[in-house]
């Protein structure tokens, strides 16, 4: 296993914890629905990255789409 897949490993297993039972209670609470206003914001946040040029900035506001 690559590092880059113990990464990606390790992201599910933390989004399994908090959309489980015990996990966080605003987590499983939301739905593809409830979470398209923040989609929607953080695409938009993308966009302005790349119209600035900002690779840094760009890479931020992909993990925060993500």
């Amino acid at each position: 296993m690559t590092d880059t897949d113990r990464k990606l490993s390790d992201l599910v297993a933390v989004m399994k914890r908090l959309r489980s039972p015990g996990g966080c209670p605003w987590d499983r609470e939301q739905t593809h629905a409830s979470l398209k206003p923040c989609l929607l914001e953080e695409a938009c946040e993308v966009c302005d990255a790349i119209d600035e040029d900002s690779p840094d900035k760009l890479c931020e506001e992909l993990g925060d789409l993500l």
